[in-house]
């Protein structure tokens, strides 16, 4: 029986670092309560030094003190917990002091190509697929353990912390690895939720590095006097470990119905498209269709496929001096549909810089029609994204067995109304979408459950989603005959 929620309401700040920027949000929660404010953004902007791609940590960290400034602030009350999400596999090295030692690499630095191959030498790829059920991608935190053997920062190595692991620590001094986040790794056995040693051992990586892990709403310690004294936040604040792997906090906000056979997007620089299930699945065909198995809240694995997303969009906003963007998504409405389309999983998109000339080229390689005007190549990308949506969900409910009803999108995407109702005709499936907040109210409602304000599992905090956020839903329009043919475009390539 579900524990009584008690008649009060809290107030929880929600620090969600993302790729390209960071936010400190506010949330209220108590019966029937659910409203989410935003205390603070700041830019998050990689700095290219003469090594490679480096965040600027310090940057983040001072846009996270002035963030809980604001939130205090903005709450008007005291602040009963504080959790830390972002986004996934970088991290940052302690020395024996505790000091950080230098600044963590950016996960699209060149320093991991060729790396996997070196890696599938000593562990191959299927061996690896079946200890770790993640799919591959270059930047995996393995791949970059294994890039820097034999560096001066690694020798020197006391402790590695990924990114909101670091923030937390700089908050609290408190040492711990987030289990969400650590299933990113690539070193996390998805069936026991603990390191894949065996894996680790013939890499040559040290898991010692790694503090104990920790699980969501496990606690993660309080903020340190000088935090308070920087913030003016009022003693104790404790610090709340959540699904600190933004998409797993995303994920915990899909305000699905219970019973409901969902599959989730999770939209914004990325999409990760896929299902909650009980189990990873660790097939052949799951590997070679490189969806990946996360861990999730409760125990939960996230099966889902990673798709370039937004960043296509992004980048090409960046080249062409940052637009008016909803006049160029109304033009891109009228554009001639599904004229040309590219792979957005494909990693020829993943580096910073000259995104329309690539698209073109790609189009170009793939003797289909270039776009010729920023309209088009917005409608490519967006065509492309719906496509790929499509493609992912149809594979993931094939290879989990797990028919799927309706789609759930979540993220920065759901204002991308455009988007929505593509990915809508592509999947040929009604498409709920929102929160856009997602990761900040997963977040919020971990710590809100920890704290006994919501009820004990992810029914009760989706419920309350579903009452007090607002949803739209995009109804499938036309037949599939025409996202089947630019189906069968890209795998002719």
């Amino acid at each position: 029986m579900a524990n009584p929620v008690p008649a009060r309401t809290d107030a929880f700040a929600a620090v969600d670092l993302g790729a390209s920027s960071g936010r400190v949000m506010v949330g209220r929660v108590g019966p029937g309560t659910l409203a989410l404010a935003e205390a603070h953004r700041f830019p998050n902007r990689p700095v290219r030094l003469p090594e490679g791609l480096r965040w600027d940590v310090l940057g983040l960290y001072t846009g996270v003190l002035d963030g809980l400034r604001a939130a205090g602030a903005t709450a008007g009350e005291r602040i009963a917990s504080v959790g830390i999400d972002s986004w996934a596999v970088d991290y940052g090295l302690l020395d024996a002091d505790g000091a950080l030692l230098g600044h963590p690499v950016h996960y699209r630095d060149g320093r991991t190509e060729g790396v996997a191959e070196k890696v599938w030498a000593s562990v191959p790829a299927a061996e690896l697929y079946t200890a770790t059920g993640l799919q591959y991608a270059p930047f995996n935190t393995l791949y970059q353990l294994v890039a820097a053997q034999g560096s001066a920062q690694l020798a020197a190595a006391r402790r590695l912390l990924l990114i909101p692991d670091l923030i937390s620590y700089w908050l609290t001094g408190e040492l711990g690895t987030e289990v969400t986040n650590a299933s990113t790794t690539q070193l996390i056995d998805p069936r026991t939720g603990d390191w894949a040693s065996s894996v680790a051992e013939r890499l040559g990586v040290d898991l010692g590095l790694f503090p104990p892990l920790r699980r969501p709403g496990d606690p993660a310690g309080q903020l340190l006097p000088e935090v308070l004294e920087e913030t003016g936040l009022t003693d104790p604040v404790p610090v709340t470990a959540v699904g600190s792997h933004d998409t797993a906090s995303a994920v915990a906000a899909v305000p699905a119905a219970p019973g409901e056979r969902f599959a989730y997007i999770c939209t914004g620089t990325w999409s990760l498209a896929g299902l909650e299930l009980d189990a990873p699945v660790l097939s052949e065909a799951s590997r070679t269709a490189n969806f990946t198995n996360e861990l999730g809240l409760d125990d939960t694995v996230r099966y889902l496929r990673n798709i370039m997303g937004l960043w296509l969009l992004q980048e090409c906003l960046r080249a062409w001096g940052d637009p008016e963007l909803g006049a160029l998504l109304r033009e891109a409405g009228d554009a001639a549909p599904l004229r040309s389309v590219v792979d957005a999983a494909d990693a020829v998109f993943l580096a910073p810089g000259r995104m329309p000339e690539r698209i073109v080229e790609a189009c170009r390689t793939t003797g289909q029609p270039v776009p010729r005007t920023r309209a088009e190549t917005t409608r490519c990308i967006l065509d492309s994204l719906a496509l790929a949506h499509r493609r992912a969900i149809a594979d993931a409910a094939r290879l989990a067995d797990h028919p799927v009803d309706v789609v759930h999108i979540v993220g920065g995407g759901t204002r991308n109304a455009l988007l929505c109702q593509l990915t809508a005709d592509a999947c040929g499936l009604p498409v709920v979408a929102g929160p856009a907040e997602a990761a900040a109210l997963g977040n919020v409602l971990v710590q809100a459950r920890t704290h006994g304000l919501v009820g004990d599992d992810r029914a009760a905090m989706r419920e309350l989603l579903a009452r007090t956020q607002p949803l739209t839903r995009y109804e499938p329009r036309g037949d599939h005959t025409a996202w089947r043919a630019a189906e069968r475009r890209l795998a002719e390539r």
